[in-house]
């Protein structure tokens, strides 16, 4: 990327100005953004249902039409999950094309084999190559983080996601992430006609909720919403009126008395994780295009009758909702005649924080 496509964002949120319009609208610069933030961090992959047994294989493909990565998760015999390329050392082929038990891992097209953990074991015809096998012959293997059920893999993390998962567990800790079960019906995909960091920048800041969401207005106390800052991570705290359902806090808690409807994560550069008192909503989104989004809600319930109450009530309309709006900064964005933006101080914490970390990491 040239010096003139680098990105400031001064780190004093009373100075600073917004991302300026060309990071949302130059073809050269979503481009660079695969390399610069994507492959230099964390994406969720998925949750251990997905590999019901001992000795069994998922192939599935990480941001598809973007990314693009051919990826594999499996459980070995002991048990332990991994998360493997799924292109072949010998010819790029891919190895594993269905889910489903496996003893190993065969590539059909000329017979190299791998264990479940992708070490490399055999190839026919090979006995007079010379230096082989090598390191490189076994499968890439990725890192792999489990949170509960929820798997994350990093391509080429420059940061722990440990160190996110640890902070978030300050705040949701006693809400046993391992007894959250996926709920299909309540999973959904949305496509957006935007930018994907125009649909961040919306999400991480509750300035607009009074504008734009009258419902989640009613139930969230706008005056007492407040934004936390971390290091690749933010939390935006929603605060209820009394008679809505809230969190049932433990004493220790370091939010204990107040009435906590929700808590809202997000997690660089493109991962939100909603707990509300019935469970929690995973969004990811996904890049498709410079103007082209898609929005995954991943369902998880912890406690089904607290279902369709308070702040996590109506989630869909909500999205149509923050749909609507981020379309229009998407037509916005393209005029001749903006540049950039300046933050609330008050307000738009997480989106100043999220322009910081784009701005660091496309500038490295």
């Amino acid at each position: 990327m040239s010096k003139h496509n680098q990105f400031t964002i001064d780190a004093d949120i009373r100075k600073a100005n917004t991302l300026p319009s060309s990071f949302y609208k130059d073809k050269s610069i979503f481009e660079v953004i695969k390399e610069k933030v994507f492959l230099n961090s964390w994406q969720f992959v998925g949750d251990v249902s997905l590999l019901k047994k001992t000795k069994s294989a998922h192939p599935f493909v990480l941001l598809d039409n973007f990314l693009t990565e051919p990826m594999l998760l499996t459980r070995d015999e002991e048990g332990g999950i991994h998360c493997l390329s799924n292109v072949c050392t010998h010819r790029a082929n891919l190895v594993v094309l269905k889910s489903g038990p496996a003893n190993k891992l065969n590539c059909m097209y000329h017979g190299r084999r791998f264990d479940l953990k992708g070490n490399f074991e055999f190839m026919p015809e090979f006995k007079d190559a010379k230096d082989f096998p090598r390191s490189c012959d076994h499968l890439y293997k990725f890192p792999l983080k489990q949170w509960g059920a929820l798997l994350f893999a990093g391509l080429n993390p420059s940061f722990d996601f440990q160190e996110v998962i640890d902070k978030m567990m300050e705040r949701v800790g006693f809400l046993s992430i391992g007894d959250f079960s996926y709920d299909k019906s309540l999973s959904k995909e949305y496509s957006v006609d935007a930018h994907w960091a125009l649909y961040c920048d919306n999400y991480l800041e509750g300035f607009h909720v009074p504008f734009v969401h009258e419902a989640l207005n009613k139930v969230l106390d706008y005056g007492n919403y407040t934004t936390e800052i971390y290091e690749h991570c933010n939390l935006q705290i929603g605060i209820a009126d009394e008679g809505t359902e809230t969190f049932d806090l433990p004493p220790d808690h370091v939010d204990y008395g107040k009435n906590v409807a929700a808590y809202y994560y997000w997690v660089f550069p493109n991962m939100m994780f909603n707990f509300y008192p019935w469970g929690l909503s995973v969004n990811i989104v996904h890049p498709i295009d410079i103007n082209r989004t898609k929005v995954s809600f991943i369902s998880y319930v912890k406690d089904p009758e607290k279902l369709g109450k308070g702040a996590g009530n109506g989630l869909d309309n909500v999205e149509l909702e923050d749909e609507f709006v981020v379309q229009n900064v998407q037509k916005g964005i393209l005029s001749s005649f903006y540049k950039a933006g300046r933050f609330s101080p008050k307000m738009e914490k997480g989106v100043h924080h999220f322009h910081l970390l784009l701005s660091r990491f496309m500038n490295n």
